[in-house]
């Protein structure tokens, strides 16, 4: 794996020339800007029906990538008020924004997140939003050591000083919008939800 500064790492996502890697508040992550999300299947042996998520440094900066009504938005903005920065992935509908790469199979939906770990964060307010996925190859646990990654991962970039391993080590919970207005449990992770999640009364 080339060690690079974070500088150099940001650069290269935002040129779109390689696969990086970077720390999360749940399992590292395997990242490229979006329209470039095809390197990632490619590295990890992903099939293209399991989508990668986006990933962005604010709610604000993911919001173009869902096709909502004002409604439905009012909500999905609640929970993001409530749980992020932090380890729930909402899975909402795609807007015409979120490039085919990113979910080959279903372009219809995309998941979002927010993490809750201060590196990361400045990378994506540099970057923008990436697409995202952990970082291991398809259908093996997580990687959650730079030494780990480096070694199933020669080609990816990473931080030349990597902080502590500070991770959960627990993948983020996953909700689904469903078109009832209601939320679909996908995942259970690192988050526990309190109480019911916000959803919709209209019909």
């Amino acid at each position: 794996m080339a060690k690079v500064s974070q500088e150099e790492l940001i650069k290269a996502a935002i040129a779109g020339v390689a696969v990086i890697t970077f720390p999360t508040d749940t399992v590292p992550a395997l990242a490229a800007r979006p329209d470039k999300a095809e390197a990632i299947f490619q590295t990890k042996q992903r099939p293209p029906d399991k989508p990668l998520i986006l990933m962005g440094a604010t709610a604000e900066s993911l919001w173009q990538f869902v096709d909502s009504q004002t409604w439905e938005l009012e909500c999905w903005q609640q929970i993001a008020r409530q749980y992020w920065p932090g380890a729930l992935t909402l899975v909402l509908p795609a807007s015409s924004a979120v490039p085919p790469a990113v979910n080959p199979t279903d372009p219809t939906t995309i998941g979002l997140r927010v993490p809750k770990c201060e590196i990361a964060l400045e990378i994506l307010k540099r970057t923008g939003p990436l697409a995202t996925t952990s970082a291991n190859l398809s259908g093996q646990p997580p990687l959650l050591t730079v030494a780990d990654i480096d070694r199933q991962f020669p080609e990816v970039l990473s931080l030349k000083e990597s902080p502590p391993e500070s991770g959960s080590a627990i993948p983020s919970t996953v909700v689904r919008w469903t078109k009832n207005g209601d939320w679909e449990i996908l995942r259970s992770g690192a988050v526990e939800l309190i109480g019911p999640l916000p959803k919709s009364t209209v019909k």
